[in-house]
This record gives C-alpha cells, sequence and structure tokens, in this order.
C-alpha cells in the first residue's frame, strides 16, 4: 500500500495569500444560480488517521455531505471498526468503491487500474472482488458506487460496472466524452482537485484552483476531489471556509448519492435523466 502524504505547495502559501483566496471563494460562490449543485469525494479511504478523522468532523460540523472512496483491498475490519465509530450512524457518508488495488496496469500513457492494457475478465474479477470485500466488511454502509484510481477507466469497464448492478460513477469531468456511461449508471463528476496538484508557486497554485472553482460554479455543477493525507493545517481551514459558504449559500445545493444498499449479485438498471 503507498499513499502520497506529499503538501503542494499551495497549501504552504502565507496566511494573507490565503485569506485573500477564501474571499475570492466566497465571491464565486455568491455568483452561483439557484441549484447548483455541490459535490464532494475523498478517495484513498481505508487506513485511519488524525486527518481522516479531522476530515468526518469538518464536513459533520456543516452537515455537509462526503462521498468516501474505499480502497478494498487496503480496508480490513479492524480499520473499519475504527472508521465507523469515528462516523458514526449520521446519514451524510457515501462509503463506496475505490477500485480494487490502486494499482496502475498501463503499459503507456496514462495511469490506470482499468485500462486498456488488462483484459475484460481480469477487470470484472477484480471489481468483483473488491466489491464482495467491502461487502462483507462495510455491510449495509456500502453503497453500489465506483470511483476508479485516477479518475478514469475504459468502454469494457463501464460495461461490467452496469452489468454488476453499479448505479453510479465519479470521475474527471473530461472523461465523459471518452467513455460515455451505460444507460442506467449516473456520473457525478469531479472538476474541482483540492489536493493533488503541480503548481510549484503557492499563488499560482490558488490561482489555478479557484479558476477550478469558477469554471465549475459556471457549470452549475461543483464536483470537489479530496486527499486527505495531504492535507495540513491551512488545506484544513481553507476546506472549514469552504464548506460554511456551502452550508450558508441559498444557490448551492450539496448533493448526496443516496444509492441505496445492494448485493452484488443484484443487477439494477435504473434510468436518470
Amino acid at each position: 500500500m503507498i499513499v502520497k502524504s506529499t503538501i503542494s505547495p499551495l497549501w504552504l502559501a502565507d496566511t494573507v495569500q490565503l485569506e485573500s483566496a477564501i474571499s475570492a471563494l466566497a465571491e464565486i460562490f455568491r455568483g452561483a444560480f439557484s441549484g447548483t449543485t455541490v459535490f464532494f469525494r475523498a478517495d484513498d479511504v481505508a487506513v485511519p488517521g488524525n486527518n481522516c478523522r479531522r476530515m468526518l468532523e469538518v464536513f459533520r460540523k456543516y452537515r455537509v455531505p462526503l462521498h468516501l472512496a474505499v480502497t478494498p483491498a487496503w480496508i480490513t475490519a479492524s480499520r473499519w471498526a475504527v472508521l465507523k465509530e469515528w462516523a458514526g450512524d449520521d446519514d451524510l457518508w457515501c462509503w463506496h468503491q475505490h477500485g480494487w488495488r490502486h494499482v496502475n496496469h498501463q503499459h503507456t500513457g496514462k495511469k490506470s487500474e482499468f485500462g486498456v492494457s488488462r483484459r475484460r475478465a481480469d477487470k470484472r474479477a477484480d471489481i468483483i472482488k473488491g466489491r464482495m470485500r467491502l461487502e462483507s466488511i462495510l455491510g449495509d454502509d456500502f453503497h453500489p458506487v465506483f470511483t476508479p484510481p485516477w479518475n478514469r477507466f475504459d468502454s469494457d469497464t463501464a460495461e461490467v460496472l452496469a452489468e454488476l448492478g453499479f448505479k453510479a460513477v465519479s470521475r474527471s469531468q473530461s472523461e465523459k466524452k471518452k467513455v460515455p456511461l451505460p444507460a442506467g449508471v449516473r456520473g457525478t463528476p469531479v472538476n474541482v482537485d483540492l489536493h493533488t496538484r503541480s503548481e510549484e508557486d503557492p499563488q499560482e497554485g490558488l490561482d489555478a484552483l479557484l479558476e477550478e472553482f469558477r469554471q465549475a460554479v459556471e457549470f452549475g455543477r461543483v464536483g470537489v476531489m479530496l486527499h486527505h493525507q495531504r492535507m495540513n493545517d491551512a488545506a484544513f481551514h481553507f476546506l472549514d471556509k469552504c464548506l460554511e459558504l456551502v452550508a450558508q449559500s441559498p444557490n448551492l445545493k450539496p448533493i448526496h448519492l443516496d444509492m441505496g444498499r445492494v448485493s452484488v449479485g443484484q443487477a439494477i438498471f435504473d434510468n436518470y435523466s
């Protein structure tokens, strides 16, 4: 298991830069039209830690739903017991599947656990193994939602997810045109990346992040991706203020993918508009 904990440079910005970014975010949210949806997703969940607990606490503080993508091969009954104790029976959470082992199988190009370099049968087997493991450990807290590692998969995988009864998928927004989802599988993309950023200059990173928020608000759907292992105090402060703004805004609508609880043996094909 390898999880990056590198702090992106934007979260090393000074206090003046950070507070200015928060003020700019407030202005962006004030410009949102009524009914703009906001979706939050945390990736690479499995191992309890201070940052994970702190993340759950801030979402509970503002009563904003959080979708937690759990890597099946990393979760154990003892780890889940701790996470469950922290989360309680609150209805804010959507615990769902984050691939199988979070391993790259692509020989060339961008990383993917479920890309074109693998046989369909192998990808299907891994998805089933992952889902069965999550069902056995998480029980009724598991939701039939799939987040692929690195936010992408191929068309074979899309078909397999529909066959296995997954009811929603969260990927990068740009993946929609590359690999359309089958009928019956809802797409809820992310288009704002809080923590896995590559800008070397803190101000450049903050500006790029705010531009992602601006474009997402203009689009009418804000999908925010978190990686709690890569957060420091500054990142948590920004998240706290972001959630406060979301909770207070009359125009922003936080969404929860309450997909119900179904087993891997059930194939469910609901239609979504």
